[in-house]
């Protein structure tokens, strides 16, 4: 599976690395400093020891072809300013002679693991990044669903993952171990290959509009 670096006018996705971690540890610090419910309902490590723990979880993962992790970048300055990543990737058992059996792409992921430091916050930086992966898993991973899951508690996550164009599918109950160590409740949202064309469409006017 590919690791690109997908890169566009406000930010640059980065393949994650143990490289970043003092500039990770230090956006998720000013994050904190900003507003210390900013990360309430996200999973951002805290400190060095919770930094090196997440890269290496998340390399983990990218070694064993179920994530692709990023460092999100910021073009202006080359601050590190956050982290996402595709995960739960998944290849559909396609049979023999099935013009999908064979080929070098997964068929669905989700993406996820997102956060920004609190400066980047209502910028274009979460909107750029969703267009960016979002094309490359449409366009060159020629991928089936892309989903978006977040605590159903997290009004602010589910009004973005609205904006940028995602379908509400539902409530997925008691999914996941909540940020509190509670068993949460997941909001789940989705985009299909065939609601792509006018999401991207959708998500650069958005663009355009920074």
């Amino acid at each position: 599976m590919d690791h690109p670096v997908l890169a566009g006018r406000f930010i640059r996705l980065e393949p994650l690395s143990i490289a970043h971690a003092e500039a990770l540890q230090a956006a998720s610090d000013a994050g904190r400093a900003a507003d210390p419910d900013l990360y309430r309902w996200n999973i951002v490590p805290h400190g060095h020891d919770e930094v090196i723990h997440y890269i290496e979880t998340a390399l983990a993962l990218r070694d064993a072809d179920k994530a692709v992790p990023f460092a999100t970048v910021r073009i202006a300055d080359n601050a590190v300013i956050g982290s996402t990543r595709f995960f739960d990737i998944e290849t559909w058992p396609w049979p023999a002679g099935h013009p999908r059996h064979g080929r070098p792409h997964p068929d669905v992921c989700e993406i996820g693991y997102t956060w920004l430091t609190h400066s980047a916050i209502r910028t274009a930086a979460n909107t750029e990044a969703k267009l960016m992966m979002l094309t490359h898993a449409f366009e060159v991973w020629k991928m089936e669903r892309v989903c978006l899951h977040t605590d159903a508690r997290n009004q602010r996550s589910r009004a973005a993952i609205e904006r940028i164009g995602a379908k509400f599918e539902g409530i997925l109950r008691a999914h996941r171990i909540g940020t509190d160590l509670t068993i949460r409740d997941s909001a789940r949202f989705s985009i299909v290959a065939a609601d792509w064309p006018a999401t991207k469409r959708a998500l650069a006017a958005r663009l355009r509009t920074r």
